[in-house]
């Protein structure tokens, strides 16, 4: 009898304990931006905890760490962006660098030396934001009736447009010598600085927590599901009732307004601003970053992007560093930075061939394009479900 009633026992704790777990998860799928913001806040502590424990210690210390957050977190912002363009609109844009480099030149040109104006940085994310917003719409506006690989074209010329102008117009830009001295952030006793990246990080974990929730919120609302629309049949979504012009304006609107907060950012925490900053190879990275994580994916793109980034200024530059003293034959001589882009199209490569959805698709992206292959993912109780 003892035994039985332990076993009862044991029984309705594990069931108490798993109703709790239940209750938890229905809690946080009704107020998703409650989720995000203790994901985001269990994040923000554990990756400075976990660089700390081996063999991470190894690589760098705590500091550079924080440091190189900082800087995933500026490629995270850029890859969630041009997710709404590519991932969610399904509009290809092989220029989205170019708003990077609006955003930071905006501050740049507002908040430094150079013309003597000091406008504080906190205002400076909303005008950066704005103005790349307003330039994301000028792209927009005259390849509305572009498609594929013609409005690639298009993108990719207006990304290799705007560091030209920014190089040639010495008397406003300084031209290739780039702007200098750009003021950090300030606030009542915290102190912005190299030695200090705490308070990057900080401000680098809001601006990401903020622009998560409203991406979610945007995907979710009838806007979020007109550019699904448009990215799997923009003629049929017209036919539907879908304003695909203002549509299509309102995804290089946002994308360019997410670029420009990165570059604002990126402008005060380099405190340097020059055009070679923001050539092709960034748009390509961005690119790269957003097809390895899973296009349409929120939180996929964000995995994606910080891993990338990762792997690509720290992990390549400590594997060099890790192979040269071992003497190792071939191995030792080579400069794993120096073949970045050839690893990224090795990958990009298997990607398409393996598993083009993605490492982390979103299930409606991924069963676009599995059932195009012929492929059955779901159960037959699955498939009879409504696509959300």
């Amino acid at each position: 009898m003892t035994r039985q009633r332990g076993t009862v026992e044991d029984s309705e704790t594990g069931a108490t304990a798993l109703g709790s777990t239940d209750r938890l998860f229905d809690f946080f799928g009704r107020h998703r931006s409650v989720a995000i913001m203790a994901a985001m806040l269990l994040v923000a502590i554990a990756l400075p905890l976990i660089v700390l424990a081996p063999p991470f210690s190894g690589f760098n210390t705590q500091g550079v760490w924080i440091d190189n957050f900082n800087g995933a977190g500026i490629y995270v912002l850029l890859a969630l962006g041009l997710n709404v363009v590519v991932g969610l609109a399904g509009l290809l844009d092989l220029g989205y660098a170019a708003f990077f480099a609006i955003g930071a030149y905006t501050y740049g040109l507002l908040a430094s030396s150079f013309y003597g104006i000091h406008v504080p940085f906190w205002p400076m994310l909303i005008v950066g934001a704005l103005v790349a917003a307003l330039f994301g719409i000028a792209l927009g506006a005259p390849t509305l009736r572009l498609r594929g690989d013609y409005l690639a074209i298009v993108t990719l010329g207006f990304g290799e447009i705007v560091p030209v102008v920014f190089t040639n117009s010495d008397a406003l830009t300084n031209g290739t010598n780039g702007i200098s001295g750009v003021d950090r952030p300030s606030l009542p006793g915290i102190i912005f600085g190299a030695s200090n990246p705490v308070p990057f990080y900080v401000t680098m974990v809001v601006m990401l927590t903020i622009v998560l929730i409203l991406l979610y919120r945007l995907q979710d609302s009838r806007l979020g599901r007109a550019w699904m629309a448009i990215r799997e049949d923009e003629l049929a979504a017209a036919s539907s009732g879908v304003n695909t012009i203002t549509t299509k304006l309102l995804a290089f609107a946002l994308g360019a307004t997410t670029s420009g907060l990165a570059g604002v950012f990126a402008a005060s925490r380099l405190v340097f601003v020059s055009p070679d900053q923001f050539g092709f190879t960034v748009s390509f990275t961005i690119l790269a970053m957003v097809v390895l994580g899973g296009m349409g994916n929120i939180w996929g793109v964000a995995i994606g992007a910080f891993v990338v980034f990762i792997v690509q200024s720290v992990v390549l530059k400590q594997l060099t560093n890790f192979l040269q003293p071992l003497n190792i034959p071939f191995l030792s001589s080579i400069d794993f930075l120096q073949y970045q882009f050839l690893l990224f199209g090795i990958a990009l490569v298997a990607m398409m061939l393996l598993r083009p959805e993605g490492l982390f698709p979103s299930s409606r992206r991924r069963r676009e394009l599995h059932t195009a292959q012929g492929d059955d993912l779901s159960s037959p109780q699955e498939s009879a479900e409504p696509l959300t």
